[in-house]
């Protein structure tokens, strides 16, 4: 069993010197495999979740909430990413939920989609949840059944986005690209704006879990898919964003596309283990989901002491990656998915190798100046009416830097030296999309 005193290369051990820099390490987003059970088995699930997965082992619920409690006294605004499995196998998901809600984190739910009737929604509503993230691999219903392992996967999939749309709880469309979907990439994308989700997601894979059997696109279909995303990104400016996950050399692309571009203020570097961790149906904490080296057990330790002392976070917040990812001009921009180089190669800090680009090792750094990233905290500058303050207050950390940033330089450029709640709804316009669309800070009050 590996644990934190043993990676970097698999098997082989490595004394980590505690660094100073670990204090401005803040967990702002929160990833929770809450079970491995699932109602499907899919061909490329990163924890290999399925219907024979058994509850045994599992965190309980007052387990739950006493860890939500210490992530809390870390970080009062985190965004909490509940998922599986399948969450809504879990009877006390509402629970933990509001639990977090109450507590000031904002909360999201990850599923397949074919469990979400308007029961499973209203739950959600009433707990708190702000938006969902319901998996679409393929506009053919054949296809996605397949690749999902359930008849009938695709119609209650869309059928569940309905229901979202009608309760109008926001959602993201997330898609697993493969060689057999990849065609489809532009209309999904258009598909996944018309319905109205607010972000669609695109996932190159891991090779981790049943993931491990798949083969995955080559270097070169990766960076053939990532520009085609890039220019998708800049043509739903506004209305949807469009992202690449598990591929952080999206961001070289569309900073040599678009170096204006909003979604460059994510200070991707991927966040993994930085600002970024998960945590597995067992208690184990991770850098991320793909990611199978533990860096700690919440049964045994606390939150804080995992994620200020691991050797194995500390190691990655380091940063000193080798080979290609070491010498190239975008390691801060980009720097390689961590979990795809130690799944390919047993290195953590290796090369990625689903980078098709060739640094020649003399190239200057590659950075954004002079603006706000998603995580950094920003110390208002103008006066903000109490209204404003309250919505700012209320928005998690890893956007509030940014937000404040841009709502202030918006209101220079008005020639006006105070924020209102009216000015907020302004600069929303202005933003990219995501699960912000109608989160408190944005949204008007609710009328009783």
């Amino acid at each position: 069993m590996l644990n934190n005193e043993t990676f970097g290369r698999r098997g082989e051990a490595e004394a980590v010197p505690v660094e100073d820099s670990r204090r401005a390490s803040v967990p702002h987003v929160i990833a929770w495999n809450l079970t491995r059970r699932c109602n499907l088995s899919c061909a490329h699930c990163y924890i290999s979740a399925g219907p024979n997965a058994v509850t045994e082992g599992e965190l309980d619920t007052d387990e739950c909430l006493r860890i939500t409690d210490e992530i809390l006294a870390i970080n009062p605004r985190p965004l909490f990413i509940l998922s599986g499995g399948e969450p809504l196998l879990r009877e006390d998901l509402p629970v933990i939920a509001r639990h977090a809600v109450d507590g000031g984190a904002t909360v999201t739910v990850g599923t397949n989609g074919t469990l979400l009737d308007d029961a499973r929604i209203e739950a959600l509503c009433a707990a708190g949840v702000t938006g969902v993230a319901v998996s679409v691999d393929s506009l053919r219903p054949h296809y996605h059944d397949r690749f999902r392992k359930g008849c009938g996967a695709h119609s209650a999939t869309l059928a569940a986005i309905e229901r979202l749309q009608q309760h109008r709880l926001d959602f993201v469309v997330q898609t697993t690209l493969t060689r057999g979907n990849r065609s489809e990439l532009a209309r999904l994308a258009e598909w996944s704006a018309n319905v109205g989700a607010v972000a669609f997601n695109a996932y190159l894979i891991v090779a981790t879990g049943r993931g491990e059997r798949m083969g995955s696109l080559s270097p070169a279909q990766g960076e053939a898919v990532l520009a085609e995303l890039v220019e998708l990104h800049l043509q739903y400016l506004g209305q949807m964003m469009v992202r690449a996950k598990c591929a952080p050399q999206f961001m070289r692309l569309v900073h040599a596309r678009t170096p204006q571009s909003p979604i460059l203020n994510y200070a991707t570097r991927c966040p993994c283990g930085v600002q970024y961790c998960r945590i597995a149906p067992d208690g184990k904490l991770t850098a991320c989901p793909y990611l199978p080296l533990p860096a700690g057990d919440l049964r045994r330790e606390s939150f804080a002491d995992v994620w200020l002392n691991a050797p194995l976070l500390r190691q990655i917040r380091k940063g000193e990656v080798a080979g290609k990812c070491g010498r190239c001009g975008y390691r801060e921009m980009c720097g390689g998915c961590r979990a795809r180089a130690y799944a390919e190669s047993g290195e953590l800090l290796g090369p990625d190798p689903a980078c098709a680009y060739q640094p020649n090792g003399n190239e200057p750094l590659v950075q954004r100046e002079g603006v706000t990233r998603y995580g950094d905290e920003t110390v208002a500058t103008l006066r903000w009416t109490p209204e404003a303050e309250a919505r700012i207050s209320r928005i998690p950390s890893f956007v509030r830097g940014v937000v404040v940033q841009r709502v202030e330089t918006l209101a220079r450029s008005r020639g006006i030296e105070e924020v209102t709640v009216d000015l907020l709804a302004e600069m929303r316009r202005a933003m990219p999309v995501d699960f912000s669309k109608r989160a408190p800070f944005f949204a008007r009050e609710k009328k009783t």
